[in-house]
């Protein structure tokens, strides 16, 4: 009897990673579709963080920011996923890409939330004429 129970949860099992496997196979072509969008792609970035697909979330803001590379958004929400992912340094380098560049209090309070005491990327400093 304990035998059969085993076979079944393995079967089970195999048949739900199957399913999954295949939900992936036809993911790729609405990743793309999500991604040639700023908007969209933002909105699966935050659909993954919210079902905990960190990972997920990484390559989709990767994509996004492939095609939108001057984007602050999508450029804060990827550091404060690094930071959640441990990658501080990771986080920092992104954030120093921003420098000069305008960023919305709502999006900064994503990053200091997860990356902590981080240092706001400011305006570029002008030389001091002599």
């Amino acid at each position: 009897m304990t035998g059969r129970i085993l076979r079944f949860s393995l079967a089970l099992l195999a048949g739900v990673t199957l399913s999954s496997a295949a939900r992936a196979q036809d993911d790729p072509g609405s990743l793309a579709a999500a991604t040639r969008q700023l908007d969209s792609g933002m909105a699966l970035a935050r659909r993954q963080i919210g079902a905990s697909d960190l990972p997920g979330a990484i390559g989709t803001l990767e994509r996004v920011l492939f095609a939108y590379p001057e984007a602050a958004p999508p450029r804060l929400l990827y550091a404060a996923l690094l930071c959640r992912l441990d990658d501080r340094q990771g986080a920092e380098l992104e954030l120093g890409l921003l420098a000069g560049r305008p960023i919305a209090d709502s999006d900064w309070a994503g990053v200091a939330s997860a990356c902590g005491p981080v240092p706001r990327p400011g305006s570029p400093r002008r030389g001091k004429r002599r």
